[in-house]
């Protein structure tokens, strides 16, 4: 046994490749036989992985989730933000160029208002939970824009700890809850092609879910839904931390 957990220490970014592919395969046959494709794959195996992540922080008593225990570590790596980035950067590539071109206007737009309505829906919830000062309210409202948005905000604005990993669970809730609506939604809101993905992606912004909910409705359709919610993430790392914390501090 010591032989082995040695051995699963030093290939730890192989097993973590091995944890993920499990977790998805499990992942996979709870959505068809359990759940009758009503929740996708990729939601479901998002839930397990936050399940697993809580499961490992409780264990150890660690900051890392299951990346603390130590066979497990190489799941660190893998969800550090090199593979993250490849992981964003690779989908532009199955994009066709001449259909960006037609919905570049409209993937615009659609950038800002999604970045303006995700920032002030999230700065309300911050403010009826009781967070009334600026640097809170703009860290909580820039997490509602993606996950990602939220903690460089809150660091660049000195934010606590607390509203940071706050801003970090409701980017993740955002998420979760596109990757599982949207399959479910897909017909009725018309996104059926690469303009109508470009415009959801520029909407919703956060890449985990609009990439896992565009997976579970047409896998062609991955490519321009996370071109534009890329874009979001870059837009709204720029934006909340200055033109909209400063918006927030003048009013209150």
């Amino acid at each position: 046994m010591e032989l082995l957990l040695k051995f699963l220490e030093k290939n730890g970014l192989v097993v973590a490749f091995l944890v993920v592919g499990i977790l998805i395969m499990v992942a996979d046959r709870v959505s068809k036989r359990l759940l009758f494709s009503k929740i996708p794959t990729p939601a479901v195996a998002i839930i397990f992985g936050l399940v697993l992540a809580y499961v490992g922080g409780v264990i150890t008593g660690g900051e890392k989730g299951i990346a603390d225990v130590k066979f497990l570590a190489g799941m660190g790596q893998l969800g550090g933000s090199m593979f993250r980035d490849f992981a964003i950067v690779s989908t532009a590539f199955g994009a066709s160029i001449l259909l960006m071109r037609k919905s570049g206007l409209v993937g615009a737009i659609s950038l800002i208002i999604g970045i303006v309505v995700a920032f002030f829906v999230g700065l309300s919830v911050a403010w009826v939970m009781g967070y009334h000062d600026a640097v809170s309210l703009t860290t909580i409202g820039a997490g509602a824009c993606t996950y990602i948005v939220g903690p460089v905000t809150g660091a660049a604005i000195g934010a606590s700890s607390e509203v940071i990993a706050l801003s970090i669970a409701t980017g993740v809730v955002k998420a979760t809850v596109v990757a599982i609506a949207t399959p479910l939604l897909a017909k009725r809101i018309g996104l059926d092609n690469p303009h109508a993905a470009m415009v959801f992606g520029g909407i919703m912004g956060t890449n985990a879910g609009v990439m896992a909910g565009l997976a579970a409705t047409d896998p062609k359709l991955v490519p321009y839904g996370a071109l534009t919610a890329t874009f979001y993430t870059g837009l709204g790392c720029l934006l909340c931390p200055s033109v909209f914390y400063l918006i927030i501090r003048t009013i209150v």
